[in-house]
């Protein structure tokens, strides 16, 4: 089997097709299995998951391991985790990713525990120590203040969770060939004590901020609520979703649903305009990934214009009711 030793990624499967963290865990992955010279696998458990595994090997995977049964097409922790644990007790990699989703925070835990080594959890970046060969696992600490990089020197594998939205995919190559490979399900090993009784999506706060092209944030520098709100009102006539640093969520200016950072959620729009954010790690983290940042700040200095693309040093009580009004009588907004 190809995907003995190496970097390893868990695949994940949502309402029977692989999900798009998948294809962005590959991508994480690839960088590092070059760099180590070692090939890259995706482990994945689902229903008919092996239907899709060809896509999996176009986006990167050199190898996919499929645990493929009816009763993984709903994710349980504790079916999950005792059929993953012997299959990684035998190939043992050196590194394992997987997304900080639900079932990626729920999972790597009790795997790391059942495999006796470390877990590092939200990464912002990964790499490899040339001379050592060890995955340097980074992560904002300290609220956020600082970068920690992490290494697990004595015990494999080497294990890490990546925000969503964090990495953007491969381009999917179908001239790339791999293996695919169906593991055997133990029955026995199905049984779960968690009992799935229904699934509701939240509707609450209309388009989902991780799904959205184009992403107008609001941070501290807005000054006050009544200003955030013209956030609103300018998003609505773009067809944008409004997004907040943790510092606007905490006066109360948006919801949590909103939040961009570390301690929110992370978003890879098209473009990206942060208006009064100064640009934390923990905020950072989150948005870094969009294709385009355009930042405005009355501080010229603002660690967001180290990473923007477009930087404008401006007083937002100005700027703003004039951007507004323009977009409302449908002049010229540049």
């Amino acid at each position: 089997m190809t995907g003995k030793g190496g970097v390893w990624v868990l695949g994940e499967q949502r309402d029977h097709s692989i999900h798009p963290v998948s294809y962005e865990l590959l991508a994480w992955g690839r960088g590092l299995a070059d760099k180590l010279g070692t090939p890259l696998s995706c482990l994945i458990a689902g229903k008919d998951v092996g239907v899709d595994a060809e896509r999996l090997i176009a986006r990167g995977a050199d190898c996919v391991l499929c645990l493929d049964h009816p009763d993984l097409a709903v994710f349980r922790v504790d079916s999950f985790a005792a059929l993953m644990e012997p299959v990684l007790q035998e190939w043992l990699p050196d590194v394992l990713l997987a997304s900080a989703t639900t079932m990626g925070r729920t999972l790597m835990p009790v795997l790391a525990a059942r495999l006796h080594t470390g877990l590092t959890a939200d990464c912002t970046g990964l790499d490899i120590e040339p001379e050592q060969r060890l995955l340097l696992q980074t992560r904002p600490a300290i609220g956020g203040n600082v970068m920690a990089t992490i290494k697990t020197p004595n015990h494999r594998p080497q294990m890490a969770t990546v925000r969503p939205k964090s990495m953007k995919p491969l381009v999917p190559d179908s001239n790339r060939s791999g293996k695919v490979t169906r593991l055997p399900v133990d029955a026995n090993l199905l049984q779960s004590r968690v009992q799935r009784v229904g699934f509701a999506v939240d509707t609450t706060h209309g388009s989902s901020i991780q799904d959205a092209e184009l992403v107008i944030a609001g941070g501290r520098g807005l000054r006050t609520s009544k200003r955030f709100e013209l956030l609103f009102e300018i998003a609505d006539i773009l067809g944008a979703v409004v997004g907040a640093s943790r510092c606007a969520v905490d006066q109360g200016w948006a919801p949590y649903a909103h939040q961009v950072g570390l301690s929110g959620k992370s978003v890879s729009p098209t473009t990206y305009v942060a208006l009064g954010i100064s640009g934390s790690p923990n905020h950072l983290a989150g948005m870094s990934s969009s294709d385009r940042i355009i930042a405005v700040n009355s501080d010229p200095d603002a660690p967001i214009f180290q990473i923007a693309d477009v930087g404008i040093v401006a007083d937002l009580s100005d700027l703003l009711p004039v951007w507004l009004e323009r977009l409302r009588t449908g002049g010229d907004v540049r």
